[in-house]
Formats: C-alpha cells, structure tokens, sequence
C-alpha cells in the first residue's frame, strides 16, 4: 500500500508512505476512490523531484530533477478526466536547505519523511482535458 486515508463525504485526509513516488499514489488514490474531479493540497518532505516547464518560445518542454532533501512549502493541484482515467496537473514549492526554494509542474518526486495530503472531490462535475494546439497543453474541456 502506497498510502492511507480517511474520509468524510468527499473530503479525503491522506498520508503517503515514506519513499513512494507521489504523483503515481495520488493516481491510485484517485483511481481506486474513483475520483476524477477535484482539487488537492498539500505538504511534506522530498528528496528527490522532477519540474516540468513548457518553453512556449519553442514549445518544448523542459524537465529538470533535483535530487537534495527538501520540504514540500505548498503542493497544490486539481484531478479531472484524460481517456476515461483521473488527470492530475499539480505544482508545487519546495524549500531547500538554504532555504530558498525551487518549484513548479510537479513531474514526479519521492517521500522522504512524509507528505501529508487532502483532495476534496466533485462527484458531481466532470470536466475533461482536451489537447489545445496553440499551447501544447492539456486544457480543460467542459
């Protein structure tokens, strides 16, 4: 088990297990609740993390990883619906040791202590993501 949660309604407390990767738990989390609409929100502590940034001068992007222990300042995020699966688009802020801070699209990173995490999910609404030629991103459909 990656993780382990409460809930309330649609409201989710969830702890992630040391050294799990983050970005694959929360897709299993929404995956297995069924979510595949909502927002999410967070903290904790990496080691190891991998920023994503869209060039938009040659539309290409960017990944680079930081491999250092950092606390995760904010981790903020919303869940839709790709191809039938949940969609998570998330981005958070690190803190390093010198306590300046790196941050952005969060491509993946990896638990090193904790991460403390809340989604409150909207059964109810159910927007899509649709590739958008002009951006070459992924935008809502609705």
């Amino acid at each position: 088990m990656m993780y382990q949660f409460i809930q309330d309604g649609g409201h989710y407390v969830i702890s992630l297990n040391n050294h799990v990767s983050v970005m694959e738990a929360l897709t299993a989390f929404c995956r297995e609740q069924h979510i595949l609409s909502g927002v999410i929100g967070g903290l904790g502590a990496v080691n190891e993390a991998t920023f994503r940034y869209l060039d938009p001068a040659t539309m290409k992007y960017v990944d680079k990883t930081f491999l250092e222990q950092m606390e995760i300042t904010n981790l903020t995020g919303n869940i839709s619906e790709k191809d039938g699966q949940p969609y998570l688009h998330v981005h958070i802020t690190a803190s390093r040791s010198d306590y300046s801070c790196v941050g952005g699209h969060l491509l993946d990173a990896k638990i090193s202590g904790a991460c403390e995490l809340t989604v409150d999910a909207f059964p109810a609404l159910h927007p899509g993501r649709r590739a958008d030629e002009e951006t070459g991103i992924n935008l809502y459909r609705f």
